[in-house]
């Protein structure tokens, strides 16, 4: 992008190198960067006029969570969590840093929610028709009490709209195309697409329930199969660094499943994929970045959380929207054929699924408009350097 400038800070080394989350190398690598932020923020401001601002709804919230109560959060397995503008959260749904108490990630975002009031302005990548009722609450300042609440500006959707952030170096084009070939030639809305991320953590042994489950559903699908974690891996990798599909999936599973289905390796454009006429459904484990280009394409969704705040935003889209059908719920993660099988074939062909259908459209005609030219974006962006000048 022509019009931005990045300027590269040197290397740091962090000082938790045992820490037990990655978010507390982030958080430490980011602090230990302080110095050398601020020397290159001095110079820049030599020839530029400088503004910062961040982001939101727990986090204003979290200072106020942690004086009502000494427990950590993961110790609250039946509590749940008022946030003013959502509907109860049960605690072990929130991110993994905030779960531990006396963990020093937990610590690291306390101390940021405390800052965030002070801001200038705060921007999210939504729009207010998705969430609405929290955006008016944090709007409100209903999540900091105690604080003046700065502006919220909504500068969504903003989507990767070539999938330029998805692509893998192990991919050709010619892999990468073979997908929209293929669903060129389904029915339409006729596709559930199961794509669940960089980081997908699926051991053999799921991937096998994942493989029963779509071939018990009878539906359609595409499906992007990534490597098991290493520490679980009982499978060959090919030299090519491509997972044999052969050794992870249930024998004779390609073959039988042929006609109707197709498994990508490692990576698929998700963006173009979504905005396919054929694809009538996701699983995924709902991310942001792809439960924003789902509503984009007003496609609906099985939501699938793994990590991070994907829990949280499961419990956004099912508990407060009734936009996604969940997996997912038991204790140990694992999810089997048979609960596959029935989500599948409740977002295909229930009347729930129906409604979820229509609920997505819906929610893609109010995409669009936070799209336009004039709109959301440039609106919010306006105001939020009027502010600051």
């Amino acid at each position: 992008v022509p019009s931005i400038k990045f300027h590269h800070l040197p290397i740091v080394t962090p000082v938790s190198t045992t820490a037990t989350h990655l978010e507390v190398l982030t958080l430490e690598v980011r602090h230990f960067s302080k110095p050398r932020v601020h020397e290159e923020l001095i110079n820049i401001s030599k020839t530029c006029k400088i503004h910062g601002a961040c982001f939101l709804a727990l986090y204003l919230h979290l200072p106020t969570l942690h004086q009502n109560t000494t427990k950590s959060f993961k110790d609250m397995k039946e509590h749940f969590l008022n946030v003013p503008g959502l509907l109860p959260v049960l605690a072990t749904d929130i991110p993994k840093p905030f779960l531990e108490r006396d963990n020093k990630a937990y610590q690291y975002f306390l101390d940021f929610a405390t800052q965030v009031p002070q801001a200038a302005g705060i921007m999210i990548n939504t729009f207010e028709f998705l969430e609405s009722k929290v955006v008016r609450a944090t709007s409100d300042g209903l999540c900091v009490p105690d604080n003046p609440m700065p502006p919220i500006y909504c500068i969504g959707p903003l989507i990767v709209a070539a999938d330029e952030r998805g692509g893998s170096s192990k991919t050709s084009p010619e892999d990468a195309h073979k997908c929209i070939t293929w669903l060129d030639s389904q029915p339409n809305q006729s596709v559930v697409f199961l794509c669940f991320g960089s980081l997908e953590p699926f051991t053999k042994e799921q991937l096998r329930e994942i493989a029963i489950g779509l071939e018990k559903s009878g539906q359609r699908f595409l499906w992007v199969v990534r490597d098991p974690p290493f520490h679980n891996l009982s499978v060959s990798i090919k030299p090519n660094g491509y997972p044999d599909l052969d050794s992870l999936l249930p024998d004779g599973f390609l073959e039988r499943t042929k006609e109707r289905g197709l498994v990508v390796k490692l990576w698929a454009p998700q963006v173009e994929i979504l905005n396919h006429s054929s694809v009538g459904g996701f699983v995924t484990h709902c991310g942001w970045n792809s439960t924003l280009e789902a509503v984009c394409a007003g496609v609906p969704l099985v939501a699938w959380p793994l990590y991070a705040e994907q829990p949280l935003n499961r419990a956004v889209l099912v508990d407060g929207m009734k936009l996604a059908l969940s997996m997912n719920e038991s204790e140990d993660g694992f999810v089997s054929a048979d609960e596959v099988e029935k989500n599948l074939r409740g977002l295909m062909v229930s009347d729930e699924g129906i409604l979820i259908r229509e609920r997505a459209l819906t929610m893609k005609n109010a995409a669009k408009a936070a799209m336009i030219e004039g709109g959301s974006s440039h609106v919010a962006l306006s105001k939020l350097v009027e502010s600051w000048n």
